[in-house]
């Protein structure tokens, strides 16, 4: 549940990159075979997919009409994204409580990282408080399921 957990934080920050992460996990055969949410982001299209969307959305982020991760829209991408990351790197008993865990620590890490955004943004401009954001995100998304090989 520890994996989970880890991937809804990252997912507070950007919706889409913990799911691309996951997806290529789980598309390198790095994910339960039972696990039914891990066979489909397994499958090509989803791994296409979720990378590309998750490319746009580091590249819009910096745009000054980015929309706050904290509209209702937002908040409902992160749930559907991280949920979904969550219950594929759970146990296949546990990808309910895996997927919600994942939801959950998005949704809370949002406002976090929200806030901390606002404040590196009045210091350090959008796009540079952006890019350190890109990096943290990549890079813990990466370790979360780079710990599965």
């Amino acid at each position: 549940m520890l994996r989970s957990l880890l991937i809804g934080l990252s997912a507070g920050s950007r919706a889409m990159t913990p799911l691309a992460a996951v997806s290529e996990a789980a598309h390198g055969g790095h994910l339960a075979p039972d696990n039914r949410a891990a066979r489909l982001l397994a499958h090509p299209w989803a791994t296409a997919g979720s990378k590309a969307l998750a490319a746009g959305e580091l590249w819009g982020d910096k745009l000054p009409s980015a929309p706050d991760r904290i509209v209702p829209l937002g908040l409902a991408a992160r749930i559907v994204t991280a949920g979904l990351a969550g219950a594929a790197l759970a146990p296949r008993k546990q990808m309910l409580l895996g997927g919600a865990v994942a939801a959950g620590a998005a949704v809370a890490a949002a406002y976090v990282t929200f806030n901390v955004r606002m404040k590196a943004l009045r210091r350090f401009g959008q796009t540079r408080s952006g890019l350190v954001e890109d990096a943290l995100t990549v890079g813990a998304s990466q370790l979360v399921t780079r710990a599965l090989r």
